[in-house]
């Protein structure tokens, strides 16, 4: 049973750089990976690539054969990569079945919204057997602005519904989100999509959208599904700790090897106990994967907070000495 996830978020969220940074980690992991580009435009890839819808189709072509915009050219291709599913399956067939897959989307939001062709390639996929999550980046800097924040609260619930899967909503770029001031809550506040109605003072007041942002912000609170993980690229235990979240969101537990996870391999039958050291079942991962709580360093909010927004110097300095420190054993 294949497991993944479809990456999907606005223009400029930082999709194909969130898929390389999981290929690299996969790699550094010994964890297999394939990452597939469903993004016609996407003419240079940063990253590996198994399969790429240019194979099928390209953005350009649409427009050339058709005379359509960008916008109505992306369409039309996802909706023929609708109509030619089946060559999307047969080369997802070629992948090893533990192979961890990732779907790098194009930025058109409304793909993920409101345009039924992407749903009904994903349900097509879940029907074939693929355990899929749904990855929702969204750009940090917005929770800077409460009427862009209220913005991405909708755009986030409209395409959980949409999309109908398991969801992990992202905060991603959190480590340049120092670049654009103060915010006027803890981070927390926007993480865990608190109490809305404080929000009211900071919108632009003696207008009537003041009052739509209001009328939003109920409706999301409303629902209560949208929440936010936080994310920084280059940062290992960002992407390890996001890497933990999507896995329970589809049901994957990933053994490492014993000795990765601290040589606590748990109980063994006699056959397993003379399997050499590196194949012997990790029983203790694997259960403390499954149920145990999602742990590591930064797993509270308080502490991104404080690595990336109110001591990221000091962070930054003490992070570099100890890269340092270590290059020098070496």
């Amino acid at each position: 049973m294949p497991f993944g996830e479809i990456v999907i978020g606005a223009p400029g969220a930082g999709k194909s750089t969130y898929a390389y940074g999981k290929y690299q980690l996969f790699a550094a992991l010994e964890r297999p990976i394939a990452i597939v580009n469903l993004d016609p435009a996407n003419e240079s890839l940063p990253y590996p690539c198994a399969i790429s819808i240019s194979s099928l189709i390209t953005l350009q072509d649409a427009m050339n054969e058709f005379g359509l915009g960008p916008n109505g050219a992306m369409l039309y291709c996802m909706e023929y990569l609708e109509t030619n599913f089946d060559w999307l399956l047969e080369e997802l067939a070629k992948l090893h079945d533990e192979t961890w897959v990732v779907f790098d989307l194009p930025g058109q939001v409304e793909l993920s919204t409101n345009h039924d062709s992407l749903k009904n390639i994903i349900t097509r996929l879940t029907k074939s057997d693929f355990r899929l999550a749904a990855v929702n980046l969204c750009d940090a800097h917005y929770i800077t602005d409460a009427a862009k924040y209220i913005s991405v609260l909708l755009l986030s619930l409209r395409t959980m519904l949409q999309l109908e899967l398991p969801h992990v909503n992202v905060l991603s770029k959190i480590d340049l989100l120092s670049q654009f001031g103060e915010l006027d809550f803890n981070l927390d506040y926007y993480t865990e999509v608190q109490d809305l109605s404080y929000l009211e003072s900071s919108l632009p007041q003696g207008t009537k959208f003041a009052a739509l942002n209001m009328r939003i912000s109920e409706l999301v609170q409303e629902f209560g599904l949208v929440g936010f993980e936080t994310l920084a690229v280059e940062d290992r235990e960002s992407m390890l700790r996001l890497m933990r979240i999507v896995d329970r969101a589809t049901g994957c537990v990933f053994v490492p090897k014993p000795e990765q996870a601290g040589g606590q391999v748990g109980l063994l039958s006699d056959e397993e106990a003379e399997l050499p050291k590196t194949r012997k079942p990790n029983i203790y991962s694997l259960f403390s994967s499954a149920a145990g709580p999602i742990g590591g360093v930064r797993s509270d909010v308080r502490d991104v907070q404080e690595r990336w927004l109110e001591a990221k110097d000091a962070w930054d300095e003490h992070e570099s000495k100890q890269l340092a420190s270590s290059n020098g054993k070496h």
